[in-house]
This record gives C-alpha cells, structure tokens and sequence, in this order.
C-alpha cells in the first residue's frame, strides 16, 4: 500500500469515526504527507531508525509544532497496527517534547466596556449602516454566547430566533452543544439580519459563502483600535476566552461553562480557573466553616 492510500485512509477513519474537525484533517494532511516526502523509504513501512532521523530534521521547530508532528504521526501508525497494515508500531521512536500549557489571553471588564462603547459610538452616529449592525451582531456572539470564529461566521441565516434564547450548534469533531443567546444578542443579530436578503443561506454572507476567519480577525482589529486597546492583543478566541473568564469570576459553574464552550474534556475548561484566584479567595475567607467559627469567639 503507497503512503497516498495509506494517509487518505487514515484521514477516512478520522473524519467518520473520531469526527476530525475539518481543520485537524488538513493539519494531519500536511505533517503526514510532507513526512512522506522527507522519509527516503516512504512513511508507511518506516522503522523506528527512519523516525529517529526524521525527528533530527525537526531541531529547529517549536516545541508545540514537533508536538503536532510527533502526534499526527502516532495516531497515524496506531491506525495502520490497528488496521491490521503493520504488525509493530515504531512511533515510540518519536520525541514527546514537554509542553508547559499556556494560560489563556484574555481581556478585562474595562476592555470589554471599551470595545462595546466603540459599537455604540458608531450606531449612535447613524443607527442604520448594515456594517456597522453587523460588527454589533459579531462582538454580541463573540463575547456574550463564546463562539468559535469558524462556528460564528459559518451560523445560517435562520440559526438564531427571536424568541428562542439558545441556539443548537454543531462544533468540533461534529458534538451538538447548546449555546445561550443573550436578549441583547438576539436584537442585534435581528437588526442585522433585517439586511440579508432571505436568499441568503448565511447569517454572515461575503460574496458566494459567508465572511471568512481573516476577515472577521481584521474586523476585531480594527475596532479594537478604535477602543484605544493594542491590536495585537485581540482576536476573535480572546473574545471567547473573556466569556469563559468573566463568567466564571461571576460565579458560573465549572460543567456548565464546559458545555457552553463545546469542550471534550473538561481539562480544557479547567485552563479558565487561573483568573478567579482572586474570587477562590473570597469564598474561603466568606464561607469556609473555620471562618465563621473564628467570627463567633471574636
């Protein structure tokens, strides 16, 4: 079997039965077939020498990007063992370079303040400009409902009800998750969506599809400059993270902001606890029982 039946093979299993998102698939593309092309023997019969040399080319990459490569490449040969295409898995040949998991950018209250009064400036300019009701409906889903860029701009026409307060999207790896849509939210999608024709099948249309991830990042850019906060501290997943932030300084449940997000694994969700320190304080101080046994003897 060439390595091109074997890597379209692989890519078959991962979108049908792990549910691969459509940008995974094409990161597995790129690191399995470049793979392919470097490794003299081809990928699919190497042995763990071949790996190990593969590996030394990669000296001056990133720590996270030799991850991705070194990951793509296990699954890749547990497919083929599993497959029944190999008898022996040389992927422990492979390094697995520590990763120390950074915490989240984020933006504060004031931050957010800022950028929603930069909308309001606008709309209070002339009220009916179609982008400018448009940049309101985006910063209201971004920040208030915590989508992803790709689900934002990819919602249809229809996806959001006037008089239904959440949505049922469908997110990575094909999991359906139930997002909350805030009241302000739906008036500012419906104000906007007053300006799509209903033969549009996107709520977000740009010329034959719908507006596009780089667009949508120049647009945050944009108005971020307009609401005196850096450029190159925003982009459409801080937004996201400030809603997972700033709900959980407000009090929201750790399983339930899991749900919101679309997140898997509830490790991934856990990444927001580090900005509540402050409040983990405040609750022992305020509710922890040694608390109020020493209020009662003072």
């Amino acid at each position: 079997m060439s390595d091109a039946t074997a890597i379209e093979r692989f890519l078959e299993m991962m979108a049908a039965q792990a549910g691969a998102a459509v940008n995974t698939l094409a990161a597995y593309r790129r690191d399995l077939t470049l793979a392919s092309a470097t490794l003299e023997g081809g990928l699919a019969t190497a042995d763990g020498a071949a790996l190990e040399r593969l590996a030394d080319g990669w000296a001056e990459l990133s720590k996270a990007t030799v991850a991705r490569k070194a990951a793509a490449l296990r699954r890749f040969f547990g497919y083929l063992v599993d497959d029944g295409d190999r008898a022996d898995d040389p992927s422990p040949a492979l390094p697995r370079p520590g990763m120390k998991r950074g915490l989240p950018r984020t933006l504060d209250h004031g931050d957010v303040e800022r950028l929603f009064a930069a909308i309001d400036a606008r709309l209070a300019r002339d009220p009916v400009i179609p982008t400018d009701l448009r940049l309101s409906a985006l910063f209201e889903l971004l920040y208030g409902s915590g989508l992803r860029a790709t689900e934002l701009v990819s919602l249809p026409r229809g996806a959001i009800h006037p008089d239904r307060p959440f949505l049922i999207l469908k997110g990575k790896g094909g999991r359906e998750r139930l997002v909350p849509i805030s009241d302000r939210a739906r008036a500012a999608v419906a104000a906007w969506r007053a300006h799509v024709t209903a033969d549009r099948p996107f709520l977000f249309p740009s010329g034959a599809t719908h507006l596009s991830r780089v667009r949508l990042f120049q647009l945050v850019r944009t108005l971020a400059a307009e609401a005196g906060i850096a450029p190159d501290r925003i982009s459409p997943h801080v937004l996201r993270h400030a809603f997972a932030t700033h709900l959980l300084e407000g009090g929201a449940d750790l399983r339930a902001l899991q749900t919101m997000l679309g997140h898997a694994d509830i490790a991934t969700t856990e990444i927001y606890t580090h900005v509540d320190s402050r409040r983990l304080v405040e609750l022992v101080n305020e509710r922890h029982p040694l608390v109020d046994a020493l209020r009662k003897r003072a």
